[in-house]
């Protein structure tokens, strides 16, 4: 601890100079206009110009092109004479960066979650590829189920450019599994991307599930008639199954126009918007 100056007669700033670089050496950081005026008897003037000495002596050390002072942003003008400066690494401590804070976030949360986000970088991608994998033996037992259920259900080979080719012929009973899947994997696509409006991913939820559930149903109703050995469906079954690729067209249409329409303003009813007048006027008088 240094020897305070202790004299009758009024020091110099320049000889007090000396004895405060001592002291800033032994505390680690410049110290405090109170601190200085009680160490060695001065007033706030010499106070204030010992220091400006000292802060003058540190910043040609301390002047970095990739660090910069962040003010406190809640410092008093009471709490300005009391703060404490780091010293530079030429006076005997070690330069201190303090992280700039947003108001009403804790220092300690901000530092935990930077931890995750340089982790998160060094983590490899994840890959996709098991994805196909898993995806090709169920696309087969889905492509069969839908394509027997379709046939038991009065879709087969049929003509579709009769009088221009009339040799190319196609069994519409693929148009179940295309049309049903298909949705299922773009809606949950879109339900899971979080890059739409609200209104085209809650759409997207739910009609993806629907499509999922359809889909399942579909390959119990096929299997158990093929294990019961019918060869016919029910009327009831063939009227869900024929109503499919409408209803995939019209939730495909609509999800896409939801995804593209972006979010719509509220539209306020006339008789509102007269109402909402009336209590401005009235408030006002």
């Amino acid at each position: 601890m240094s020897t305070p100056l202790r004299t009758t007669y009024p020091v110099p700033v320049e000889d007090l100079i000396p004895a405060a670089r001592e002291l800033a050496a032994e505390l680690g950081r410049i110290p405090s206009q109170n601190r200085i005026k009680s160490e060695f008897r001065i007033g706030a003037d010499k106070a204030r110009a010992v220091i400006a000495g000292l802060t003058e002596e540190t910043t040609p050390a301390a002047a970095e092109p990739h660090l910069h002072a962040v003010p406190n942003r809640f410092q008093t003008e009471s709490d300005a004479g009391d703060e404490e400066l780091p010293l530079a690494p030429g006076a005997g401590a070690s330069p201190q960066v303090t992280p700039q804070v947003e108001p009403g976030i804790d220092a300690s949360s901000a530092r935990s979650e930077e931890v995750p986000a340089a982790a998160s970088q060094d983590a490899g991608p994840v890959r996709t590829w098991p994805v196909l994998l898993l995806a090709l033996p169920a696309f087969v037992a889905v492509w069969s189920g839908w394509v027997g259920l379709g046939t038991l259900t009065g879709f087969g080979v049929v003509h579709p450019l009769p009088g221009i080719a009339d040799g190319f012929t196609i069994n519409s009973a693929i148009t179940l599994p295309i049309g049903v899947e298909t949705y299922a994997a773009f809606a949950l696509r879109v339900w899971l991307s979080g890059q739409v409006p609200a209104s085209a991913r809650q759409f997207a939820k739910w009609s993806a599930l629907a499509a999922l559930v359809l889909g399942a149903l579909g390959q119990v109703a096929y299997h158990l008639l093929e294990a019961a050995g019918v060869t016919r469906a029910p009327w009831q079954i063939t009227t869900v199954v024929a109503c499919l690729p409408v209803a995939v067209l019209g939730m495909g249409a609509a999800l896409a126009h939801l995804v593209h329409a972006g979010p719509q303003p509220i539209r306020i009813p006339s008789r509102f918007r007269q109402l909402r007048a009336r209590l401005f006027q009235t408030g006002e008088k």
